[in-house]
C-alpha cells in the first residue's frame, strides 16, 4: 500500500528454559536464553496528521483491543504526549500461539520504528520498561541482541551464540501459557545456573552431536503430556538430534550446523505440521533504531 514503510519483526526460539522461583505476585521466576531468527513478521506503517492510531487490515481471531501492535502504539504516543498517528497492517509469517515471540516481537518493532518515525529520540532502556507493560517477551526484542534473560525474561544480558541454522515445526495445537504455568505438574524449584554455565555445556553438546540433558525446557513435560499433537512433533524431530520446545510451545525446533542439513530434514517433516529453516541471528535488524 502506497506510503507504508516496511519494518521487520524477527522471530526467537528459547534455547531452554528453566523455572527456578514463584513470585509473590504469582509471576514465575525464570532462566532462559533467547535466540532472534531470521524469519519474520513485516509491519506496515504510515504516519499520519490525526491523532488517531489506525489499523487497516484485520488479523484473524485478533480484535483491535487485543492487538498488541495498536496498544504499542497508543501506549508510546500516551507516554510521550505525541500529537499524530498512525495506520498501519501485520503481515504474519510467524505462528501466532507457537512459542515463537511472533506478537511480542510484532509490538517491539512498533515501538522501535514509531521512536524513530515519530522523532521521539527514546532510549532503549525506556522503550524496554513500556514493552514489559506489553509483556515479559517484548523488552528482548527492543534489547536487540541474543540474550540471557532471568527475572520474568525482563533481566537481560548480552550473549554470544555460535552461528546455526534451526529446523522449527508448529503442530496444529494452540497451547494455553496462562494453563501450562498454572498445572500443578509444573516444577517451579530447578536449581538457578549460570550463563558461563551454559554457554559451556552448549559448545560442547554442539561440538560433539550430543544431548543438552542439563538445560532442558522445563515445560516441555506439562505440554507433551497435554498436547499429544506436540508430543508427537517433537517426538519426530528428536530422531535428528536434540530437538526442544520453544517457550510454552506448541512450536519445537533443532539446531543444526549448516542450511543443508536443516533442508533435507525440513524435506522429511510430517505433512500435518507446518514450519520453516531459519538462522540464528546475532542483532535485530532495527538494533540503531534507539540509543542505549
Amino acid at each position: 500500500m502506497q506510503d507504508f514503510q516496511k519494518f521487520l519483526a524477527p522471530g526467537k526460539i528459547n534455547l531452554f528454559l528453566h523455572v527456578v522461583g514463584l513470585r509473590a505476585d504469582g509471576y514465575h521466576l525464570l532462566q532462559t536464553v533467547f535466540r532472534l531468527l531470521d524469519f519474520y513478521d513485516s509491519i506496515y506503517l504510515k504516519p499520519t496528521k490525526t491523532k488517531e492510531i489506525i489499523r487497516t487490515r484485520d488479523i484473524a481471531n485478533v480484535t483491535q483491543a487485543q492487538d498488541l501492535c495498536i496498544r504499542a502504539a497508543k501506549l508510546l504516543q500516551a507516554h510521550t504526549n505525541y500529537q499524530h498517528g498512525v495506520e498501519l497492517y501485520v503481515e504474519k509469517h510467524i505462528p501466532m500461539g507457537g512459542g515463537l515471540g511472533g506478537g511480542s516481537s510484532d509490538a517491539a518493532t512498533v515501538l522501535l520504528a514509531l521512536n524513530r518515525l515519530w522523532k521521539l529520540d527514546l532510549s532503549r532502556h525506556e522503550l524496554q520498561a513500556l514493552g514489559l507493560k506489553l509483556g515479559a517477551d517484548v523488552p528482548f526484542f527492543i534489547f536487540g541482541t541474543n540474550a540471557w534473560a532471568e527475572g520474568i525474561g525482563e533481566q537481560l544480558q548480552h550473549i554470544v551464540l555460535p552461528d546455526a541454522y534451526y529446523v522449527v515445526l508448529t503442530p496444529n495445537a494452540h497451547v494455553s501459557t496462562a494453563q501450562i504455568f498454572a498445572n500443578k505438574q509444573l516444577t517451579k524449584d530447578t536449581i538457578p545456573t549460570t550463563m558461563l554455565g551454559f554457554s559451556r555445556a552448549h559448545q560442547f553438546c554442539v561440538q560433539n552431536s550430543v544431548a543438552q540433558t542439563e538445560f532442558i525446557n522445563d515445560l516441555e513435560k506439562v505440554v507433551c503430556k497435554n498436547y499429544p499433537a506436540v508430543a508427537s512433533c517433537l517426538s519426530w524431530l528428536k530422531q535428528f538430534g536434540d530437538a526442544k520446545m520453544s517457550g510454552s510451545g506448541a512450536s519445537v525446533f533443532l539446531e543444526v550446523k549448516n542450511v543443508q542439513i536443516a533442508n533435507e530434514i525440513y524435506e522429511k517433516k510430517p505433512a500435518n505440521v507446518s514450519g520453516f529453516v531459519a538462522k540464528g541471528l546475532s542483532q535485530h535488524p532495527l538494533l540503531d533504531f534507539t540509543s542505549n
